[in-house]
């Protein structure tokens, strides 16, 4: 699991501002994807992964100020939800070939 940390901006910057994140939890990003944007006082910066895997979760808002070092959110190994099957698209119809069912016998 990897901590996506608050880095050094500058000497004299010791926090910032989550400006907006650009993945949400579940997400999967690839090493050097941008994951939020964060402003200070005298630069903005989009953070990027350090390695690929699955946003696990994010510990500070849009909005939160937060400091140089500060964790901020993590990265799990593995495939996020975009990678999961797509349900069937039978299953559908079989939830139609049941409430059909069900309507005949109460006629």
């Amino acid at each position: 699991m990897a901590e996506i940390k608050v880095p050094e901006l500058a000497e004299s910057i010791s926090e910032g501002t989550i400006a907006q994140w650009l993945k949400q939890p579940g997400d999967y990003v690839e090493q050097g994807e941008y994951l939020l944007e964060l402003e200070t006082d005298k630069v903005n910066v989009e953070l990027t992964a350090e390695e690929s895997g699955v946003l696990k979760e994010v510990l500070k808002d849009s909005g939160d100020t937060v400091q140089v070092g500060e964790i901020i959110g993590t990265i799990t190994e593995g495939a996020g939800e975009s990678s999961a099957p797509a349900p069937s698209e039978s299953a559908p119809a079989n939830e139609q070939t049941k409430e059909e069912a069900k309507a005949e016998p109460a006629a």
